[in-house]
């Protein structure tokens, strides 16, 4: 029988699942067992866990689980350096050149384990099967817009926090864009036809902002994009890989322009192929805003869990569409679990 243990997550914010109640009564009815830990933080109540048949255990008992037992989390695990002897399935941020991706793969390495990356799980056509890409576009233009607010305001943003939904969200952004008067910002999207991208544009949309909508055809020439330069608000939306023109260069900070914010939604400024060139770290839910220009100013946000600002929302989307996934757990060699294997392997 496949053993689905679903994990709490440790990392602070992170309130989401990527099962539902609804889903784990679905795979319990398949055959499949099905353990969910308790959570302090997770924003779906464990009672619903319970009534679809779900064993319960404490938080952070999935280092004890039974060597068959697939561990199922979203982000990163506590980095204690231990040996990783299960099968993972989590966002790993491994495979792209990362410092602490190294030292995760060194750990399945060490512990005999397997990481199933959330991010490489592709159908046939090569496209992910899930993500959160539109939640992280949504949210990712709400925390940039509120950067650009604060400027208005002659500062610097401030800690972020979860809402109780996108409507609570658009409702808060638009009482302080009353605050600060009419003036709207204009923006530019590289990724527009994506998921993250499309995100961006409807909280663009939803706050009046003019926004430029960029793809593969816009970046094909490979650069440079002086209309980058030329928005209030820019917002990196793809995923960058071998070949991913730069957006962004050093020296845009000192060189004319109206960009006041860069939302690097996509987030991965430790990866060899970042195209956005003028920060080096991800920012977090305390400090939203990295301002690595003064006069003008120009602040960057790169928040790395941007959707665990819509818990529940984001949850319900991501879980129903990995659902039909999780349901073929009991063919690792195959599909898109094979394919998710072949990807580990390789990196390791």
């Amino acid at each position: 029988m496949t053993h689905l243990w679903v994990r709490a997550e440790s990392r602070a914010h992170e309130q989401r699942v990527g099962l539902t109640p609804d889903g784990a009564k679905t795979l319990i009815a398949a055959g499949m067992q099905v353990t969910v830990e308790e959570s302090q933080q997770r924003a779906i109540p464990l009672d619903g866990y319970r009534v679809a048949g779900c064993e319960i255990v404490a938080e952070g008992d999935w280092t004890t689980a039974p060597d068959d037992a697939i561990i199922f989390g979203l982000k990163e695990l506590p980095e204690d350096g231990t040996p990783l002897r299960h099968r993972h399935i989590m966002f790993g941020h491994a495979y792209k050149g990362q410092p602490s991706g190294r030292v995760l793969l060194d750990r399945f390495q060490a512990g005999g384990g397997t990481l199933y990356d959330l991010e490489y799980l592709v159908g046939e056509d090569g496209r992910r099967v899930a993500a959160f890409g539109y939640w992280a576009g949504f949210a990712g233009a709400a925390v940039a817009l509120r950067c650009w607010i604060a400027q208005g305001h002659g500062g610097i943003a401030g800690p972020v926090h979860t809402y109780l939904s996108a409507a609570h969200m658009i409702a808060d952004l638009q009482g302080a864009l009353v605050r600060l008067g009419t003036e709207r910002p204009t923006a530019l999207i590289i990724g527009a036809k994506g998921r993250v991208g499309t995100g961006a544009a409807d909280l663009c949309r939803e706050m009046g902002a003019a926004t430029t909508l960029w793809d593969m055809d816009e970046t094909a020439s490979g650069g440079p994009f002086p209309e980058i330069l030329q928005h209030q608000l820019f917002f990196n939306c793809i995923l960058a890989k071998d070949g991913t023109p730069i957006f962004v260069h050093e020296g845009a900070t000192t060189t004319e322009r109206a960009l006041r914010v860069i939302g690097d939604i996509a987030c991965d400024p430790d990866s060899d192929f970042n195209p956005v060139k003028v920060y080096d770290r991800t920012t977090t839910w305390e400090e939203p805003a990295l301002r690595v220009h003064e006069h003008p100013v120009l602040d960057v946000t790169a928040i790395d869990n941007l959707p665990a600002m819509l818990p529940v929302e984001s949850s319900e989307d991501f879980a129903g569409q990995l659902l039909p996934s999780l349901a073929t757990l009991d063919d690792l060699d195959a599909g898109v679990w094979g394919r998710a294997k072949a990807a580990f392997d390789q990196a390791v």
